[in-house]
């Protein structure tokens, strides 16, 4: 079995998605030999302050607003079992486990790098739930977005002191039976671990990262839908043409281009040159330049995420230097340094992003549907709903309906949760960036997207029977169109008369989510 070995330096988006998507039987993970002696020397700094009695945020005094009263030694523990507890106060539905699974990565990998002041035992058992499969349940709302994702990563934390609710092996259990079940043990916190443990960006990281692995493979899907239902309407592939994109060199229009050329290659069912019908519509004519600007987005959020992933984001970070370096040789400089990177404004502002380019593939396609089911429209390359006996048969016209509903829905939530802002704290966290938010709006807008691409696909190859019925015979569908289209026809007849429409669209959708499925594991 394959091991990932984290230094809070080098984790890919790939290892992310194989323990997400794996399970306790897929990766296991482990802590570098060097990630060790990093933990183990912020450890002993935190003890070094608290032997000479020196006033550190978060761990001589209170959080946020009681940041100016003083913890006395003895109630040091104390504190930071308080603050995971205090803050577990999330509400809604919980994450699922993939989701869980990489919180706890992507927060062991945070505090692997070595800043955080966590003791290797604490960090070694969050690894060791993780390869057993102790999933924290966490629900999903109630972060801000700074300081980080405080209640879900609360919830978290709860579970490793034997507090809170996990499942294991299917089961939801109390936090310490959980521990239990899979021959673990809880810790007690010591210095600076509660804010440690939930403090950081990383609840709207993990799920920015699987939504944004899901948007690499929509953005594909999207491509080939559009191609599809290019081929029923008859159109052109002149507007692909390299020469037009060069000529507006935006890298991901000319990619995007260059996909449709290829995605169409061989097809029998696209119009040659026709001087009583020279251009398509927009919505055929244009998906390099609006395909290739959503991909844009969904770039810019895989580049961020990429750097986020090995960003330390907790507050206050331990700096320490030997004593030959900065000090007078006599003590080890140790500085407890107070900074704002649990802010989670960097991610919000991509993720609304994204959200709006997917809102907007979503608006393309489901306009390609309209174009589908309208006779008007489509000069009567289709029938009427794409039904043969119109009247008695409504066929594929409330399929449009359906979409429509959908991209209203999208539109909605893609008004920026970014631009809001609710102090907190006393107005001490008086700018919050409401980036988890965003990242489950972004979920939203995703699993929308592939409900209208599915739809889409559902009218494209009735279409696509409905010329061909009309031809005499079977034209050969592009290179990239015709295995999707043999993959729908696997599953979805052709549509004669009306039936009940409902499995039918759960088949498309099993098609969509086997498509993003197979290429984002």
């Amino acid at each position: 079995m394959q091991t990932i070995v984290i230094d809070g330096e080098s984790l890919t988006f790939e290892q992310v998605l194989a323990v997400a998507y794996g399970g306790p039987g897929g990766p296991s993970v482990t802590l570098s030999g060097q990630a060790s002696e990093n933990v183990n020397r912020a450890a002993a700094a935190v003890d070094t302050l608290l032997e000479r009695g020196e006033i550190a945020y978060g761990i001589t005094t209170g959080f946020g607003a009681f940041k100016n009263k003083i913890i006395s030694r003895d109630e040091v523990e104390q504190l930071q079992r308080n603050i995971v507890v205090s803050h577990a106060v999330g509400v809604g539905k919980p994450f699922d486990t993939p989701t869980v699974r990489a919180i706890m990565l992507i927060r062991a990998n945070t505090l692997a790098r070595g800043f955080s002041g966590i003791r290797l035992e604490t960090l070694e058992l969050i690894l060791e739930c993780l390869n057993r499969g102790v999933h924290p349940i966490i629900p999903e709302k109630g972060s801000l977005g700074a300081s980080g994702d405080l209640a879900p990563l609360a919830h978290f934390a709860c579970v490793l002191i034997g507090e809170g609710e996990a499942e294991v092996n299917g089961e939801i259990v109390p936090g310490r039976a959980a521990l239990s079940k899979a021959g673990l043990s809880p810790v007690v916190l010591k210095a600076k671990e509660g804010l440690a443990l939930t403090n950081g960006t990383t609840v709207m990281t993990a799920i920015g990262l699987l939504e944004t692995a899901r948007a690499i493979k929509l953005a594909d899907l999207v491509d080939i839908s559009g191609c599809l239902s290019l081929e029923a309407l008859n159109g052109t592939t002149s507007a692909f043409d390299e020469r037009i994109h060069q000529l507006r060199p935006h890298p991901r229009q000319i990619d995007c281009a260059r996909n449709l050329r290829n995605i169409l290659a061989g097809s029998e069912m696209v119009r040659g040159f026709d001087p009583t019908n020279v251009q398509d519509a927009y919505t055929l004519r244009c998906m390099p330049q609006v395909h290739g600007a959503c991909r844009d987005a969904v770039a810019y959020a895989e580049w961020l995420i990429k750097l986020e992933l090995n960003a330390v984001t907790d507050n206050p970070l331990i700096f320490v230097s030997e004593p030959s370096e900065k000090s007078d040789g006599r003590e080890t400089l140790i500085e407890v340094i107070s900074g704002g990177n649990f802010h989670g404004e960097p991610l919000a502002l991509a993720f609304d992003y994204l959200t709006i380019a997917l809102s907007d593939l979503g608006n393309i396609s489901e306009r390609r549907i309209m174009r589908l089911t309208d006779e008007a429209s489509n000069a009567h390359v289709l029938p009427a709903f794409l039904t043969e006996h119109g009247g008695l048969n409504s066929g594929f016209m409330i399929v449009q309906y359906t979409a429509a509903a959908l991209c209203t829905e999208n539109k909605v939530l893609a008004h920026p949760a970014s631009v809001d802002t609710i102090p907190s704290s006393a107005n001490v966290e008086d700018h919050v960036s409401m980036g988890l938010t965003a990242a489950l709006k972004l979920r939203q807008v995703s699993e929308n997207l592939e409900t209208i691409l599915a739809l889409e696909l559902f009218c494209a190859a009735q279409g696509i029977d409905l010329r061909r019925k009309q031809a005499g015979g079977e034209k050969r569908l592009g290179n990239g169109t015709m295995p999707v289209y043999a993959r729908l026809r696997e599953r979805i007849p052709f549509i004669e008369n009306d039936v009940y429409m409902k499995p039918h669209i759960e088949s498309a959708s099993v098609v969509v989510r086997e498509f993003v499925q197979e290429r984002s594991a």
